[in-house]
């Protein structure tokens, strides 16, 4: 019996990655959308004909979902220079931009550094950090939680959020790792 091979996280990544909904992506595929999010699972197995109008649905060839991701070396302090909008905060994006499975990134936040006091919300499942070197506060929701050298958390990325540095004196720096690619 062959195996199903693993797409469905590929397939949401490009899917959102274009900014499709299910609705446009079945549509335009001429399927529902409960079977693309069945897939999207890894849950059903597509017929050929069907997978070919999924990928051609999202802009994707059917090929790079069955290529592993491309092997790559980034040296200290050589990430791609990102910005989400946060002041105070020097952020580096240690995977390929076309890494649709997980974002890695590296940030360095000056004292009183922050995303802002408005809560935000990522388009990704799982949000994870890691403090590296001082303090970091995670707001989500109405709860904080103040993270210090070597604490870890994870949480939904949907849910809102924000982030800030505390301290006044010292830079804190923390590793993101974003699933799946926003």
């Amino acid at each position: 019996m062959a195996r199903q091979v693993p797409i469905g996280a590929r397939l949401r990544a490009a899917r959102l990655g274009k900014g499709l909904t299910l609705e446009v992506v079945a549509a335009a595929a001429g399927i529902t959308q409960g079977f693309i999010s069945r897939l999207e699972r890894d849950q059903v197995s597509p017929s050929v004909a069907t997978l070919v109008a999924i990928c051609d649905a999202v802009g994707l060839r059917v090929g790079d979902l069955f290529e592993a991701p491309p092997t790559q070396i980034v040296r200290a302090g050589h990430g791609s220079p990102i910005n989400f909008g946060g002041r105070g905060a020097c952020e580096l994006l240690l995977t390929p931009s076309n890494q649709g499975q997980m974002e890695v990134i590296q940030s360095v936040i000056a004292p009183g550094g922050s995303a802002g006091p408005d809560l935000y919300a990522l388009d990704c499942d799982v949000e994870f950090v890691f403090v590296l070197r001082g303090t970091v506060e995670i707001v989500i929701g109405e709860e904080t939680f103040s993270l210090g050298t070597g604490d870890a958390m994870t949480f939904r990325g949907r849910d809102p959020h924000t982030w800030r540095n505390s301290s006044s004196a010292e830079e804190c720096e923390v590793l993101w790792v974003l699933a799946p690619s926003p």
